[in-house]
């Protein structure tokens, strides 16, 4: 599977997109117009090795809510990516059996030579 989970408004998003020139081998799901299912969350979780994982911690929603005061358990964290698309860690790009969760450089280096295997 190769498949890409991003925010189009997001303009990091795009410009990781663009640089690693994903081809149309890849699916694409916006994740504000499709949200995510209960299904592809608990897929991605299993991948990433926890719900904890693809939950950013960076969200506005995260400090609004006081959830930075909180001491989130795996449950909690699947609760609210369900609930809010602004709690996925984005991009999220899978490449087979290969999950690339954010936005940081070693993130995206390694997506890129996953790219080239």
């Amino acid at each position: 599977m190769k498949k890409v989970y991003f925010l189009k408004t997001c303009n990091t998003c795009t410009r990781i997109i663009n640089d690693l020139n994903l081809d149309n081998s890849f699916t694409f799901q916006e994740i504000k117009s499709e949200p995510l299912t209960a299904k592809q969350v608990d897929e991605l979780a299993e991948l990433a090795g926890s719900y904890e994982a693809l939950f950013s911690k960076r969200a506005k929603l995260y400090k609004e809510m006081g959830l930075k005061d909180q001491n989130l358990s795996e449950k909690d964290f699947r609760h609210y990516l369900l609930e809010h698309y602004t709690f996925l860690s984005r991009p999220v790009i899978v490449i087979n059996d290969k999950i690339f969760v954010g936005s940081s450089k070693k993130t995206i280096e390694a997506a890129k030579e996953a790219l080239n295997e």
